[in-house]
């Protein structure tokens, strides 16, 4: 029973013993420890600032990458529709420039189609000019066989040429 209940002389030597190992660890153990724990606690504080540091710098370049590419966003949207303005704007001068094109033709074909056909009438003059001498020759040989008929006719183109 003297483990359970211990004598004051083991008491005494305990307790001394324990001061002993107190003061022994006070004096040496104590403040290494309590320095390596505040050492340990600065870096932890430290190292959480600088991961409350990293998601505000990470908040920030994502806010940044947001607004790149939404700045980018825009800027292809203005280039597509610069493109489709200069793409309607070729398509436009193209068409003005074959409509002025055929027009050009047409007015080509108007005028050959003009020229063609004075010609014809021309032609078609000549040949009823032609065609009227050689009737009138033929009529007028026969009227002129008759001198008789001839004095006639003389007389009668003398008389319209006085009227005139």
């Amino acid at each position: 029973m003297g483990l359970v209940i211990p004598d004051y002389g083991l008491l005494f030597w305990m307790a001394l013993t324990f001061l002993i190992v107190l003061f022994i660890l006070k004096k040496f153990a104590w403040k290494p420890i309590l320095s390596s724990l505040k050492e340990r606690e600065d870096s932890i504080e430290e190292a959480l600032e600088s991961a409350q540091k990293a998601r505000e710098e990470m908040g920030k370049l994502h806010a940044d990458n947001e607004k790149i590419l939404a700045e980018a966003r825009n800027e292809r949207n203005e280039m597509l529709k610069e493109a489709k303005e200069v793409k309607q704007n070729i398509i436009n001068e193209a068409k003005n420039v074959a409509a002025q094109e055929a027009e050009k033709m047409l007015e080509t074909a108007r005028q050959f189609i003009e020229t063609e056909k004075e010609a014809a009438v021309n032609d078609m003059k000549e040949s009823i000019a032609s065609f009227s001498i050689q009737i009138a020759e033929k009529i007028l040989r026969k009227q002129l066989d008759d001198p008789s008929k001839q004095k006639d006719l003389i007389d009668q183109y003398l008389k319209d040429i006085k009227l005139n």
